[in-house]
């Protein structure tokens, strides 16, 4: 028997709710809701009210977690090492199943609760994949990045401050201030990027992956490197769910003027979507499988961009199977480039 459990989570607070076994008076499940803080100190007080009120040991209650952003990482470790069962719901199919019970008032509270009666259905469907957590190399990968991307971001605040300056009347020391905030910036970005790539010239399964995806005509340093990480993090079933995670799976446009036009979902991390366009514009001149692509495409009446879509997720695609395979990237049509 097992019991579900469902968590809210945002930056301060989680709200915790399940169905208890018993019936209330109106014959349905009584629920029971708690709500805690989201630090490490409250994990403990958490994991012991859920086994006081469930009656159940760890690894019979299975957790139904929205993933939101990063404020959900710190818990989920720490339920899996107590030995919880962990789902990470996808947000947009979690609304999905929220709007199909005709759910109209939504709290952090009934938030919970819904994410338990998801867990739960996705269960009793064979349709759930339990969460586990990376290996140790690939959590570092994944934060080293993480550090990396906040680092050019402030890099590129500085640089347009610093071309705002050429606009405007500005001091010499303010210029002289953001000039040496852009060197240490800099410096400090060369560094990350060489500790990163050691850390993955370090661990052979890291290394191998990222040989595997630069064999990838349009694959290069940067793309392979946030790749390499990608799906050493994520367990993807199928190249499709790959490009359907990273949003580039083309949706049919319902309304306005471009209605009956597909375009990206767009559903996912922007950042590494972003990463993908320049690179997959030049597999769309160099890499046989996606100019052949494109040039069909074009052929066939679409824009432009939406060969650029296809490009993107082509090659997302390809990466997958070279993945998959392990083996290096062989392209499938004898197109010339």
């Amino acid at each position: 028997m097992t019991a579900y459990v469902g968590i809210d989570v945002s930056k301060k607070k989680l709200d915790v709710g399940f169905y208890s076994d018993k019936l209330g008076k109106n014959g349905q499940r009584k629920k029971k809701t708690k709500a805690f803080k989201n630090d490490r100190q409250a994990f403990s007080q958490l994991e012991s009210w859920l086994t006081q009120q469930t009656q159940h040991d760890a690894q019979d209650i299975a957790i139904g977690i929205e993933a939101t952003g990063i404020y959900h990482e710190a818990l989920i470790y720490a339920l899996h090492e107590q030995g919880f069962k962990l789902f990470i719901a996808n947000p947009g199919r979690a609304k999905k199943y929220f709007e199909s019970l005709g759910v109209t008032h939504k709290t952090d509270k009934s938030d919970s609760l819904l994410l338990a009666r998801f867990t739960e259905d996705k269960a009793h469907n064979g349709d759930i994949v339990w969460w586990e957590p990376e290996s140790p190399e690939a959590r570092h990968l994944k934060l080293l990045l993480r550090r990396l991307k906040a680092l050019q971001k402030d890099a590129l605040r500085e640089k347009n401050r610093l071309e705002a300056c050429a606009n405007t009347d500005t001091s010499p020391r303010v210029v002289k201030s953001i000039e040496d905030m852009i060197a240490v910036l800099n410096e400090e970005i060369k560094a990350l990027l060489k500790e990163i790539d050691d850390h993955i010239d370090g661990h052979p399964q890291l290394k191998k992956n990222r040989e595997l995806l630069e064999s990838i005509d349009g694959v290069g340093p940067t793309v392979s490197r946030e790749l390499t990480s990608l799906f050493s993090v994520k367990r993807f079933s199928s190249a499709k769910e790959a490009a359907a995670y990273l949003g580039l799976i083309p949706r049919l446009q319902e309304s306005g003027s471009h209605k009956g036009m597909t375009r990206l979902s767009k559903i996912g991390p922007s950042a590494i979507r972003a990463l993908l366009y320049l690179p997959a514009v030049v597999a769309g001149r160099r890499n046989p499988d996606i100019a052949y692509q494109k040039q069909r495409l074009l052929a066939q009446g679409k824009t432009k961009m939406q060969a650029i879509g296809a490009a993107m997720r082509k090659l997302v695609q390809i990466c997958f199977g070279v993945i998959k395979h392990q083996k290096e990237y062989r392209p499938q049509t004898s197109f010339s480039v």
